[in-house]
Order: C-alpha cells, then sequence, then structure tokens
C-alpha cells in the first residue's frame, strides 16, 4: 500500500486544518494525526530580531523531504505525511513550517511527526537569515537540533501502539 505524502515549499502560508482535511480525506481507518506548526520567533542573541529569510536549494530540497517522510513511514505505521515549509521573508509570529502525520494509532503518529521534525531541522537544505533592526545575519545550526536527530538512531523502539 503506497503512502500518501505530500511535500511542499512555499512563499505562500498555509491552513493547519485544511491540510489536516485534506491528508485524512474519508479514510475511516486513520484514528490519529499529529501536527507540529513552527513560527517565527525572536531566539537570537542579537537585538531585535524583526524575523527570518529562508532560502533553499530547489530540487535537492524536495528530495531530502521526501526522504525524511519516508523513513518515517519504513519505521512507523503511517498512513500519511504532510510536509510544508515556507522560504521567503517572514516576520515575527508568522508560520514557517507544518508537520502532519496520520495514522491507526496516535503513538504511530506522535513519533513520526516529532521524527520528521527533528529531521528536518538538520538534514533539509534550507538557510537562514535573521532580520534585525541592526543588519541581516545567517543562522548557524544548533547543536542542540542535532542531538535531538541523533537520538532517533539510538531509539528506534518508539514503534508502539495505543
Amino acid at each position: 500500500m503506497s503512502k500518501n505524502i505530500h511535500i511542499e515549499i512555499s512563499q505562500r502560508d498555509f491552513d493547519l486544518g485544511t491540510e489536516v482535511k485534506r491528508l485524512v480525506g474519508d479514510d475511516n481507518g486513520i484514528g490519529a494525526s499529529c501536527s507540529f506548526v513552527g513560527y517565527v520567533r525572536d531566539f537570537s542573541e542579537r537585538p531585535e530580531v524583526v524575523g527570518l529569510e529562508l532560502e533553499h536549494y530547489p530540487g535537492m530540497t524536495e528530495k531530502s523531504l521526501q526522504k525524511i517522510a519516508e523513513e518515517a513511514c519504513d519505521r512507523w505505521e503511517i498512513e500519511g505525511i504532510t510536509v510544508i515549509h515556507r522560504i521567503g521573508r517572514m516576520m515575527l509570529g508568522e508560520q514557517i513550517v507544518l508537520v502532519v502525520t496520520t495514522s491507526a494509532h496516535r503513538a504511530e503518529a506522535f513519533a513520526a511527526c516529532e521524527f520528521v521534525m527533528d529531521y528536518l531541522k538538520v538534514d533539509a537544505p534550507f538557510w537562514k537569515k535573521e532580520l534585525t533592526n541592526d543588519g541581516d545575519h545567517w543562522v548557524e545550526a544548533r547543536d542542540k537540533d542535532s542531538e535531538r536527530a541523533e537520538k532517533w538512531q539510538i531509539d528506534q523502539s518508539l514503534n508502539g501502539s495505543d
């Protein structure tokens, strides 16, 4: 049975409810959906961050996200995954990323959603630039993100059910 995987890179905003409905559809075998929405926030040590600008490598980025989604489907019994990542300029408080997973069981949906987000942070080819009142600054990868992704290499026993 092929999985429903939807990958999108866009400058447009997204609607969580619409995306969950699209992924679930009329599949009565789905017992759970799990979603993560990330927002542009002021996480810098620099003062007065007003937004982010994201760039990506077209083609390579979509392939990378597809690979992450397929890996989640291999590890857990997932019916579908949606990953939408925005690019371009976004201001504080705007939505930047969406991950939705569906499964017959909540544990599968939760684990897969967390896995996809953790790997997206370290493996997807995006470049982030902070927009500040004092000028723009490229954002370096954080060790904490790599550590979260590494836990999945060790803990592959999360394939549970309700």
